[in-house]
């Protein structure tokens, strides 16, 4: 047929062209020869027919204007980075303004002698029976008072600012589950953002391009640029240690929604450019002889199919059914697959070669430098079963080390700060195991490494509840019950300050703890209300901001995973705690009427939040409603992504 030249020529052209190619119809001096009506007429070119010349422009265009896209993300990184950098310049500003506010109540309460010693120190119970304490010229506090005063009175809101107000509380608004398929969703602000990006994704696709059968194999292309555009994306975003941390001050775990999006929209890509080849084929190669087993088995499309293949599977174990069932499958199958998928693509296609050797490279950096080298250390460590038979206490302690240097990254030889977090695998659980690491909050409190002596231990914990039989936690669980002793090793820390930095920028501080939760918020609080010095009697004085305490258990028992004298430690030095009857006995608290008593208008408030997602929603928005009154209250989410 007379369409077969042009038709195979545009196939080698676009195996080969990159977006610094230039088109194949020039002579060897580079002058193009045309007609009168501008028409390209070089005797000597590969495709005489006009239609091939405009795919190929079409095709170079695509891969030329597709080099800006990076650049595009780029610059939001960076406008994300100054927003970072002033943020923390506001929390830095605002922290030592809270501690001044601190210290001058401190020194106005020494001044009032013992009568102000009379309620220094925290005045609830362990119970949830808390009486706040009198203040001057309030009504006097007795039992026949309310818990939690409701009476609330912020600055009055100007004009001027209020739509500020508005607009703050809608972007913190998370929505309701969708219904039927049950899918959380995230808040108005990260919905807004993934929106945008999508929007850009759609740009990138559509624009300059022409909408018909015949620019089809062009269109496949782009969509084909597009997915090897965002290889490196998804890899930096799945990295523990990547540079986006530093830059924007969210750490991995906080960007997984970001990784998650990254990924469905690469495998939508690849299906639409797997769909516009067969296409392709079915329109026109197969009346040029192409049959479907010829074309199928041909090197490039073999080799580009089971690279799809790779890149479906591992989103189909990525979804929350499957990885919540069998996450050790997950995590086995998600790195032979991405490593698959990567050398799968490098034969596949010139053009994705760069991309694919970066992604690459931050595959490897990450996982074999970092992860099981720089950033790896065993322990010997101490397996106790709770009294509920369903929860693990791991505990270790070793000599910190106090070798850091600014090349190196912290291990948790060096000890780790409040709040993070650290992968661990158990080798005598089993071979599989050995190669296996999963994630838990750190439950106990941070050393101090910032001037630690040869000598000074840290006092390692974590709280292990068992889920699935088939899972890590629920084998865990049975070796616990036959040995005490064992030996881990893990992997961290990671995680990010922002949550301690709001807090300690806040006159309130106030933690919501649904379950293990308490986990995340322990270590936060000890490191709030931990004195300078315990020898110093002058450090039992009120701390310099007040901080809160709701912790929603489910059983009785699960209270006993904070010892007493744990408990008690942090009332004396200041902590107001609420933990009210079990879930299974008494149903939900009101939240709502917590927080909204809790927080008043003696400044800003800081509330981080740590649970199932129904609380988690919960907190959210009533802080974002109590933003639209005018305010001052920031809400931080400690939840792993995954």
């Amino acid at each position: 047929m007379d369409s077969a030249p042009w038709l195979r020529d545009l196939m080698r052209f676009a195996l080969k062209a990159t977006a610094s190619t230039e088109v194949p119809w020039l002579h060897n001096d580079g002058v193009r020869i045309t007609t009168g009506g501008g028409e390209l007429v070089d005797p000597d070119d590969p495709g005489k027919d006009p239609r091939f010349r405009k795919l190929v422009e079409a095709i170079l265009f695509g891969r030329r204007f597709l080099k800006t896209y990076n650049l595009v993300l780029l610059g939001v990184l960076l406008v994300f980075t100054a927003w970072h950098c002033g943020e923390k310049l506001i929390l830095h500003k605002r922290k030592r303004r809270a501690d001044s506010v601190g210290l001058g109540k401190r020194r106005n309460n020494n001044s009032q002698g013992e009568d102000a010693d009379a309620w220094s120190s925290s005045s609830s119970t362990i119970e949830g029976n808390a009486t706040p304490p009198e203040a001057a010229g309030q009504k006097k506090v007795d039992e026949t008072s309310p818990l939690i005063s409701t009476q609330r009175s912020y600055h009055k809101t100007s004009v001027v600012w209020k739509p500020y107000y508005i607009l703050k509380s809608i972007l913190r608004y998370q929505p309701p589950q969708i219904p039927i398929i049950n899918k959380t969703l995230p808040t108005n602000a990260v919905s807004l953002l993934v929106l945008a990006w999508l929007a850009l994704i759609l740009f990138y696709n559509f624009y300059n391009m022409t909408l018909s059968f015949f620019y089809l194999f062009v269109f496949a292309d782009r969509c084909g640029i597009i997915f090897i555009s965002n290889l490196p994306i998804l890899y930096l975003l799945a990295a523990k240690n990547q540079p986006i941390k530093f830059l924007t001050g969210h750490s991995y775990e906080s960007l997984n929604i970001f990784h998650r999006r990254v990924g469905e929209v690469v495998c939508f890509e690849a299906l639409l450019h797997l769909l516009g080849m067969f296409a392709v084929w079915f329109g026109m190669l197969r009346h040029i002889g192409f049959t479907l087993t010829k074309f199928i088995f041909n090197r490039v499309v073999l080799l580009g199919l089971a690279a799809f293949i790779a890149y479906e599977l591992i989103y189909f174990t990525s979804l929350g059914s499957f990885r919540q069932r069998w996450y050790e499958v997950f995590l086995a199958l998600h790195i032979v697959l991405q490593v698959a998928g990567l050398v799968f693509l490098w034969f596949h296609h010139y053009t994705s070669r760069p991309y694919v050797g970066i992604s690459l490279a931050i595959f490897l950096v990450d996982r074999l430098v970092y992860r099981l080298w720089l950033k790896s250390s065993t322990h010997p460590a101490i397996l106790t079963v709770l009294e509920d038979d369903e929860t693990i206490l791991l505990s270790a302690n070793w000599e910190v080390s106090n070798k850091n240097t600014a090349l190196v990254p912290k291990n948790m030889q060096n000890g780790w700060k409040p709040n993070e977090h650290i992968f661990i695998s158990v080798p005598d659980l089993s071979r599989k195991h050995a190669i296996q690491s999963h994630p838990f909050t750190i439950f106990s409190a941070a050393p101090t490494t910032t001037q630690s002596q040869p000598g000074d231990h840290a006092w390692f914990s974590l709280l292990i509840r068992a889920q699935a039989e088939s899972g890590f936690t629920h084998q865990l669980l049975k070796y616990a019950r036959r040995h005490t002793q064992t030996h881990i090793r893990l992997d961290g820390p990671y995680g990010s300050s922002h949550a301690l930095d709001v807090l300690e920028a806040s006159s309130i501080a106030i933690f919501i703890a649904g379950g293990s939760g308490i986990a995340v918020a322990y270590p936060l609080l000890y490191s709030l209300l931990k004195p300078t010095s315990l020898s110093d009697p002058e450090a039992s004085k009120p701390p310099s901001k007040k901080v809160k305490l709701l912790w929603i258990t489910h059983a009785p028992n699960h209270r006993l995973w904070v010892p007493d004298d744990k408990m008690k430690e942090l009332e004396d030095w200041g902590l107001d705690v609420l933990v009210p009857p079990p879930t299974v006995l008494a149903g939900r608290p009101d939240v709502k009427d917590v927080l909204t008593g809790w927080i008043g208008d003696e400044g800003r408030t800081g509330v981080v939040v740590s649970g199932p997602d129904g609380l988690v929603r919960d907190v959210r928005n009533v802080c974002a409603g109590l933003v639209w009154s005018g305010g001052d209250v920031d809400v931080c989410v400690e939840k792993f992504g995954w």
